[in-house]
């Protein structure tokens, strides 16, 4: 599937976002996960960064972690739902242990779009984008990422891989052929988008969590929860019976292990410096063509 067929309908993930918000960090186990192992990422590396960009910000439970870890730094916190930066705010003003760490540096909070970033060129030198990136394209959304960085500047990311929820995708096709679940890209589609952006020394890996759950309904009720509705452009339109669900919750029995349902989450990580393009990288059109085969495969 190409990566146009694939791009999410923006105001709908504002919106299933902002009415997230509220309860979002009640479920949000895999969030959590992939956020403090891209901060354990992050102690390798020698690091003073004068500015931070928490990219999809979210409830700003990640701005706590990397306010104490670089407390010298200028934190920005963006996300595309302005309700999430009032969670996040509200948050950041009731963490007790950061008014003794930071007294005078709070947080700037911005509303808005990876593809289209309010911040200046070369501005920033670490952006910190933790299960954000798959609501994007992720051609642009680099291309702005290595606008704002500077070229010393690091990226660390996770976004979500294409075998994703892969055994409700399984159960919904069974039922109907509607896409249900959001197509997310490979490996392959995100790092060539992070080579044609001009980012340098990209590397790329992948690990798998399972999330367990009594019964179907209950792993949808935690989506709907997160936000993470489905927002493809081609979604079934209108509401789904409780026929249609029953049936769906019959079709995931196969996958049913020790008593629980599984919930398998395909997690890219991913980091790369600023860069600068080079005129040999450069075509007559201005494309970039960087071989796939150039990306390294291994962690930090």
């Amino acid at each position: 599937m190409s990566m146009n067929n694939q791009l999410p309908n923006k105001q709908l993930v504002a919106k299933s976002f902002g009415q997230a918000a509220a309860n979002y960090d009640d479920v949000a186990v895999l969030q959590r996960q992939t956020a403090d192992e891209l901060l354990d990422r992050l102690s390798l590396v020698t690091l003073q960064p004068k500015c931070i960009l928490d990219l999809g910000a979210g409830t700003g439970r990640n701005l706590d972690l990397l306010a104490k870890r670089y407390p010298k730094s200028q934190l920005i916190a963006l996300d595309i739902a302005p309700a999430m930066l009032q969670q996040a705010r509200h948050n950041y003003q009731q963490s007790e242990g950061l008014k003794r760490w930071l007294p005078n540096n709070k947080p700037r909070y911005f509303a808005g779009d990876a593809e289209h970033l309010p911040l200046a060129d070369n501005s920033v030198d670490l952006v910190f984008a933790n299960l954000t990136l798959q609501w994007c394209d992720p051609r642009q959304s680099f291309v702005e990422i290595q606008r704002v960085l500077r070229p010393d500047g690091l990226l660390m990311f996770t976004t979500l891989g294409p075998d994703t929820l892969h055994e409700l995708r399984t159960a919904w096709a069974a039922v109907d052929d509607y896409p249900h679940i959001n197509m997310f890209y490979d490996m392959h589609d995100i790092g060539e988008a992070m080579m044609a952006a001009g980012l340098a020394e990209p590397v790329l890996d992948t690990d798998r969590y399972t999330l367990t759950y009594n019964n179907a309904m209950a792993l949808m009720k935690d989506l709907k929860i997160l936000g993470a509705r489905n927002v493809n452009t081609g979604r079934r339109q209108g509401l789904t019976g409780k026929k249609t669900f029953k049936a769906v919750e019959q079709a995931y029995q196969q996958f049913r292990t020790d008593a629980l349902l599984p919930a398998t989450y395909e997690v890219v990580y991913g980091h790369a410096w600023g860069g600068q393009v080079t005129a040999q990288q450069m075509a007559d059109d201005g494309s970039i063509h960087i071989p796939i085969s150039q990306i390294q495969r291994r962690q930090l």
